[in-house]
């Protein structure tokens, strides 16, 4: 990230691993003043962020404390990062009521409930940088047994658009990152548990991942902490709808990366 983000305040949820790592260390190498949380304390203690702390986003009373400490130390955010999520396994079939509810909350209710109480310092100061992490599995295409979790991804591109509708004239920037598959903690996890439901073993699960990518292999964290979206100075017209293949097997550039102000 170069010195694109040097001092800027960052706020990373769920900064204990995978993507929400990748992005904490980027912004932290970059100069950045960072606040990695996760919702276990433990995960983040040895990053190098300015504060570092448990956050459940799915408890709002946790999210109002943190936005007073920060408005309190730093002012308002120069950067959010909405990373925290969680994938669901099966069809509409295997889908229970309480899988479709833990799955939205997680996945779309959390950003909803960061954006709301952060962005009203960002209006203030007329500037703020919004990154969301959907997935190539939502809007864009869909996958096998991926029924709750693509329609939460597919909900947080709309999620993205209309805050970046609503306020880029406002000085804030709404961005979605759309990857494929990545190598994290979560998808040997997922790895584990297909082996186990399916007799495979674990290497020809994860041949099944690798060969549905474009790209022909996982994506890595750090591919998508290079990502623009995070520089809150960056300035640029507004973009068409467009997908672009990356190195991060499927990284999606819609029209919500509108680029002005801050």
């Amino acid at each position: 990230m170069s010195n694109r983000v040097q001092n800027k305040v960052a706020l990373v949820t769920a900064a204990g691993q995978g993507i929400g790592r990748a992005i904490a260390e980027a912004l932290i190498a970059g100069g950045g003043i960072v606040i990695a949380t996760d919702i276990a304390a433990d995960k983040v203690a040895d990053l190098k962020a300015k504060i570092r702390q448990k956050l459940d986003v799915r408890a709002p009373d946790e999210i109002d404390a943190l936005e007073r400490t920060v408005a309190r130390e730093f002012g308002a955010l120069d950067i959010l990062v909405n990373c925290a999520g969680y994938v669901a396994n099966g069809s509409v079939l295997d889908c229970t009521d309480k899988d479709w509810d833990f799955s939205f909350d997680l996945n779309v209710k959390s950003m909803h409930r960061t954006i709301k109480t952060f962005l009203p310092a960002m209006l203030a100061k007329k500037s703020g940088s919004i990154v969301n992490i959907s997935s190539a599995v939502s809007s864009i295409r869909g996958v096998p047994n991926r029924y709750a979790y693509g329609a939460t991804k597919a909900a947080v591109i709309g999620l993205t658009k209309a805050v970046a509708a609503d306020f880029i004239r406002q000085g804030i920037r709404c961005n979605a990152i759309c990857p494929g598959t990545i190598e994290s903690p979560s998808l040997e996890d997922r790895i584990v548990t297909a082996s186990k439901a399916t007799g495979k073993s674990t290497d020809a699960v994860r041949q099944d991942f690798i060969g549905r990518q474009p790209m022909g292999r996982l994506g890595t964290p750090q591919e998508v902490a290079r990502s623009p979206s995070f520089s809150p100075a960056t300035r640029q017209a507004t973009l068409p709808a467009r997908r672009i293949s990356s190195t991060a097997a499927w990284r999606c550039s819609l029209h919500v990366i509108i680029r002005e102000g801050g």
